[in-house]
């Protein structure tokens, strides 16, 4: 008990690359929402699946454009024209709200499969976070 492993400080990241997690994240949605998209075509009704396919492009196109605001707000400083790119902050939120009522209101999708759908950056979130502790299990030297 009084021996206590090194916690995992800055240099168990020091190789990551500036942009890396977001890369890796961003393609563990693209990979979930496949998953799900073949597993409703195969198992659920149509509409359960287009819904899924309907909440699942949304879910990767919001986390796309939430990587671009917030670069768009930490580089409001930098530019003359910051009001447009903030205004797409707001503005993604109605375009989600639109498609979804939009889709839901022509009985082409599923409410619930949509909702889940959109929820996909959850489970890509627990694939990085098992990555994580793969990584910092693996790596660990000598502390037991």
């Amino acid at each position: 008990m009084s021996e206590i492993g090194n916690s995992a400080g800055a240099e168990a990241f020091a190789g990551e690359v500036d942009g890396a997690l977001e890369t890796r994240i961003f393609r563990a949605m693209i990979a979930i929402v496949s998953l799900a998209v073949i597993a409703g075509a195969i198992l659920a009704p149509w509409r359960v699946t287009t819904g899924l396919l309907l909440g699942g492009v949304l879910s990767i196109l919001n986390y796309h454009w939430l990587r671009t605001s917030i670069e768009a707000l930490l580089s409001v400083a930098n530019e003359k024209r910051p009001r447009v790119k903030l205004a797409r902050y707001i503005l993604r939120y109605f375009v989600i709200g639109a498609l979804v009522f939009a889709a839901y209101g022509l009985q082409i999708v599923s409410l619930p499969a949509t909702i889940i759908g959109l929820c996909a950056f959850v489970p890509a979130l627990f694939v990085e976070a098992f990555r994580q502790f793969y990584f910092s299990i693996v790596h660990r030297e000598g502390s037991y």
